[in-house]
This record gives C-alpha cells, sequence and structure tokens, in this order.
C-alpha cells in the first residue's frame, strides 16, 4: 500500500456463493522453473550472506532432461493445479530483498489446458491489468495495524467506570459470579490490540495506472497533465514508480505492508461505471493545493536579488467545486496557451501580490 488520495466522483445512484475447497487432495509434484530470482532464493535461507548461494543448482541442471515427464504426470493424475508466484522486491523502495510467495490456482478447462497455460507464465510478469478491470469489486485480504497489549477501554470500548469508584476507571466492574469459579472466556480482559488478520469484500477498483504515465491522474474534467504521485510523494511511501490501483475506502495495514487482492466471492449485482472528475495530486505534508511543480513555480518565483515576490497566476479552485452537471467536454472551456491550463465551470482568480481580481 503507497497512500490515500482525494477525488472526486460523479455517482449514478449478496448472497456468497460456496466454492469447492481442495480437502483430502494431497500434494503430488512440485515443477520449479529453471532460473529462479535471487529474492525467491533468499526465501529458502536464514542467513544469505553466510550462505553458499547453491540453492536449485542442480536442479535448473536437470530441467531440460526431466520437466516434459513432469508435465505428463500432473496432466494424467492431478485435478488441482496452483501456480507458486513471487513478488518483485527489487522494483519497490521499502528496504526488503526477500521476496513474497504465495498458492494461485488455476480453474476453467481441462487439466491439459490449465497446464499449457501455467508453464507459459515461467519467468514471466504478470501485469495487474491483466487480472483486474476498472470498476470491478475485488477483496483485500492483510494484516490490521497492530497496537500492542491494550486494556479494555481501548481494545474492546468498555465504558469507564464513575470517578471514585472501585479504586481504577478502566477496567470491567465485575469479571464474573461466584460460581463457577473461574473467569469465562466472554468476560472482556487486556490483550492484544491490532495486528489481526482481515478480509475486507466488495472494494471497487476505480483506476488502473501504468508505470511512467505522466497523465495517469488526468479526468475528462481536469487536463491538467499530472501523474499519481502528489508533490512531495506518499508520506511513508515515496513515488509511485509501478502499475498501481486505486482503490476505494481505506486499506488495511501500514504503509509498504503486503496486500492480497482477489476477485470478490460475492456475486456482484450490477457493474455500473465511475466517472473519476477529480484527482487531487497536492502535497500530503503541507496545506497547500498546488498540483504541479509548475503552478508553485509560477506563484513563488526567485528574482534576481534572491527575493521571494509573488507572479501573476490562474489558480485552479480544485478545493474543490463539485460538477454536479458535468455532462460533456465541449462547455465553457478557458485556454491559456502560456501555462496551457484548462478550465471547466470554475471562478478564475488572478492573484497578484495580496490582491485578486474576479471574473
Amino acid at each position: 500500500m503507497a497512500g490515500c488520495m482525494h477525488v472526486i466522483r460523479e455517482t449514478d445512484g449478496a448472497r456468497a456463493n460456496r466454492h469447492e475447497t481442495p480437502r483430502g487432495l494431497r500434494s503430488l509434484t512440485t515443477l520449479w522453473a529453471k532460473s529462479l530470482d535471487v529474492s525467491v532464493k533468499r526465501k529458502f535461507y536464514k542467513k544469505w550472506y553466510k550462505s553458499k548461494k547453491l540453492a536449485f543448482t542442480k536442479y535448473s541442471g536437470k530441467f531440460d532432461a526431466n520437466y516434459k515427464k513432469q508435465l505428463e504426470r500432473i496432466v494424467k493424475h492431478c485435478t488441482v493445479l496452483r501456480i507458486l508466484a513471487h513478488t518483485q522486491m527489487k522494483m519497490v523502495n521499502i528496504g526488503q530483498k526477500k521476496a513474497h510467495l504465495m498458492k494461485i490456482q488455476v480453474n476453467g478447462g481441462a487439466m491439459a489446458a490449465k497446464v499449457h497455460f501455467a508453464y507459459q507464465l515461467f519467468e514471466k510478469q504478470v501485469r495487474v491489468s491483466t487480472v483486474f478491470s476498472e470498476d470491478e469489486m475485488v477483496d483485500l485480504i492483510g494484516i490490521f495495524r497492530g497496537h500492542g497489549t491494550q486494556g479494555v477501554v481501548a481494545r474492546l470500548c468498555v465504558r469507564k467506570l464513575q470517578r471514585k469508584s472501585h479504586c481504577l476507571r478502566r477496567k470491567v466492574a465485575c469479571i464474573g459470579a461466584w460460581h463457577p469459579s473461574r473467569v469465562l472466556r466472554t468476560v472482556d480482559r487486556t490483550g492484544q490490540h491490532g495486528f489481526f488478520h482481515r478480509t475486507e469484500v466488495n472494494r471497487k477498483i476505480y483506476r488502473i495506472g501504468r508505470a511512467g504515465d505522466r497523465k495517469s491522474a488526468t479526468t475528462d474534467s481536469d487536463l491538467t497533465e499530472k501523474g499519481i504521485t502528489p508533490l512531495g510523494g506518499f508520506p511513508h511511501y515515496g513515488k509511485v514508480t509501478n502499475d498501481w490501483l486505486m482503490i476505494k475506502g481505506g486499506v488495511v495495514g501500514t504503509k509498504k505492508r503486503v496486500i492480497t487482492i482477489r476477485k470478490s466471492i460475492r456475486p456482484e449485482r450490477e457493474r455500473r461505471p465511475t466517472y473519476l472528475e477529480f484527482i487531487d495530486a497536492s502535497s500530503k505534508f503541507r496545506h497547500d493545493h498546488f498540483q504541479m511543480h509548475a503552478f508553485k513555480a509560477a506563484q513563488y518565483v526567485a528574482s534576481k536579488k534572491g527575493e521571494t515576490t509573488n507572479n501573476i497566476l490562474m489558480f485552479q479552485l480544485f478545493t474543490f467545486v463539485k460538477l454536479h452537471k458535468f455532462k460533456r467536454m465541449n462547455e465553457n472551456i478557458l485556454i491559456f496557451s502560456e501555462e496551457l491550463i484548462y478550465i471547466y465551470k470554475f471562478v478564475c482568480l488572478f492573484v497578484n501580490e495580496h490582491s485578486f481580481i474576479q471574473t
């Protein structure tokens, strides 16, 4: 998870299906790729810097002679096929070198088609845009933010006692009757708070972006060419340099923590498209509302003497005018050739020092 942003979108106004589980099955064989990444090999060592780094060396030497027999054996005997995928830690700068491994089950078609599909993905990158699509509902699986050991008030929202009662206030007044002479498990007690494994269902994907796209945060209502990374980067994460997903709502866990995204197990009633009108790319550290470095440089221009003066600036009221009746892009457009700033139904402010003219 990289961070949170603010967007403006146009609104347009379940039962769970049971899936067949592989209970009673056992593993037959595992076919590894011929060459594994170093981040995967680190997973099999406790101390990588002290090891000889010889994992899978003998296996890769016999791969060409044995892989066809293993594929035929899988097609003949297996009923469930799973792919073992890993994350690419070298693409993100989060201070971790050991990859995350995860099993992904392949569904649909005959076993021969599944094996052929899985074999074609060996040593290849799977982009998020090939698995998920915009306006799709997904489930998020992760670990919550941990808070350590907490009392009953912070952990279970127990009401505090009156002042000068029972010597303390932040506790349970009565933890049980005389008999049974033990504390029942239903009584609120002090214990672990947070760092729990949870699943959030039916979260909508607003947008899917590609790495290096400088117009990834551009919308039909806001034609400013800007990326998804805000000014100064996301707090505690930095810049987004890879493919990304924009998901509605909050996401479990802290920054840089791994999250599992899967297809929603609850059926969608109706998939309605989401029209994003504005994506806020201002700094998350400060209180200004500049969407690009060019906007900030246009207002604060350093003179030859080193003094900072205010320049004439057309300030876009991104904070934040709701376009309730926006239909098409050909209405009320003002174009300034110098800054190439587009405005839709906004109020233009020309700022010169501490005065402004409203047009």
